[in-house]
């Protein structure tokens, strides 16, 4: 049970004290309510850009990292296509630093054409070197603009297009730090030796003379149900042809998701899984497979991908994943295989929570969600899934009318 505190700054900032005083070091950490699947169609890549343009400095504070490093402390942020999310770590005696960092960059984040321009270079560097350039790189934009037709998942968190990066302006920016970045779209958790009465205390000082901006409404186009399995083939300068097959499963927080969650382990997670026995081990048909999803806040994929042997063909690779597919559909799966990835799943939730930085940030997270005590109830959701229902969703998920398929083929021929 991971006990915390919680409560509301009168702009609209959320904030979740999680104590532990089993630790001298304390986690403060800002959760705002904005990933890639809130950016305009035209203008993508933007959340992302962010997460680089906040660390650029802010009015009072021009170098963000020098005055967080005297304080022993370190710091990092990520972003996905439904959060953004920065994280400091420090002696709890300096959280008061960690305060004041994070609230000047909230309140005064420095715009310039300088910070810009050296912030868009390396996100456009990044996109030419990880999705470009790179072998297999485009794999990704490649299935979700194929998956998706009108949700905005239909681009990765990086940008639809290097161009949306390389045309962003300063008014392009400054719109979209006004729209996402304040207190009311906005989750702070502290964690450590701490009160709550004191970071009550620091989060109005630092934090409650922040404009609380405009409440941001999420209105998402919604993907339409599949009706029809889409294809793709691509011709590539990579070693091997590789094989892609993704299907639409729940939401984060949908009825099914957790079962779903399971079958990926069943299916592809590990040595022991099932289509690493039968195609890697046995078959040899594929070098490696896999079989994965991102716990997508809105409906999201499931994915299969391997690299095949050489000489293996893509047709075969393919039938032979469908036809533990249906090997699946027709035999389900025993007691002892679900109590195993149950007994997996808890393992690793107690292992992430042993970190005070993963508590922080799952705190936030659920908070997002809907409710930071889902995360004290999450294992009990998967520990109630049964084989009818591992089933069930199975059924559901491995539909053909809900599959969509890439050949990446590696070019022995012109294209």
């Amino acid at each position: 049970m991971i006990l915390f505190e919680r409560f509301q700054l009168s702009n609209g900032l959320r904030v979740i004290v999680h104590p532990d005083f089993t630790t001298p070091n304390a986690v403060l950490n800002v959760m705002y309510d904005v990933g890639a699947r809130d950016e305009d169609p035209e203008r993508t890549g933007f959340a992302h850009l962010f997460e680089h343009l906040m660390f650029g400095g802010s009015v009072n504070i021009p170098e963000y990292d020098e005055p967080l490093q005297r304080a022993g402390g370190e710091n990092n942020a990520y972003t996905t296509n439904d959060l953004t999310n920065y994280y400091i770590s420090l002696p709890a005696v300096n959280l008061e630093t960690a305060f004041w960092l994070e609230s000047d960059r909230m309140l005064s984040l420095a715009f310039s054409d300088k910070s810009l321009d050296v912030q868009r270079k390396v996100v456009c560097e990044e996109f030419k070197e990880h999705y470009l350039n790179k072998p297999y790189g485009d794999v990704g934009h490649t299935l979700r603009a194929l998956a998706y037709t009108r949700h905005p998942y239909r681009w990765m968190t990086i940008g639809k297009e290097l161009r949306h990066i390389e045309e962003a302006t300063l008014l392009d920016v400054k719109a979209f730090f006004k729209k996402h970045y304040c207190p009311s779209n906005a989750i702070l958790v502290v964690a450590g030796p701490v009160q709550t009465d004191d970071i009550r205390r620091l989060a109005e000082k630092w934090f409650g003379d922040i404009p609380g901006g405009t409440a941001y409404e999420r209105r998402l186009p919604a993907e339409p149900e599949q009706t029809a399995m889409r294809r793709l083939e691509r011709w590539a300068d990579v070693p091997l042809d590789a094989l892609y097959m993704c299907w639409h499963m729940p939401a984060r927080m949908e009825a099914g998701y957790q079962a779903v969650d399971m079958l990926t382990d069943i299916l592809g997670s590990g040595a022991s899984a099932r289509l690493h026995q039968s195609l890697v081990k046995e078959q040899k048909l594929f070098s490696n497979v896999e079989c994965y999803h991102f716990g997508s806040t809105d409906r999201g994929l499931l994915t299969i991908e391997g690299k095949l042997v050489q000489g293996v063909t893509l047709e075969a690779a393919e039938a032979a994943v469908q036809l533990e597919i249906d090997r699946l559909l027709q035999e389900g799966v025993s007691e002892a295989e679900l109590q195993k990835v149950k007994n997996k799943t808890e393992s690793m939730i107690a292992f992430e929570d042993m970190s005070l930085m993963n508590r922080a940030n799952s705190l936030a997270y659920y908070e997002l969600l809907g409710d930071a005590q889902w995360m004290n109830t999450e294992l009990a959701r998967y520990a109630a899934v049964t084989v009818p229902e591992l089933l069930d969703q199975a059924r559901n998920v491995f539909r053909p009318s809900n599959a969509n398929v890439l050949y990446y083929r590696a070019k022995s021929v012109p294209a």
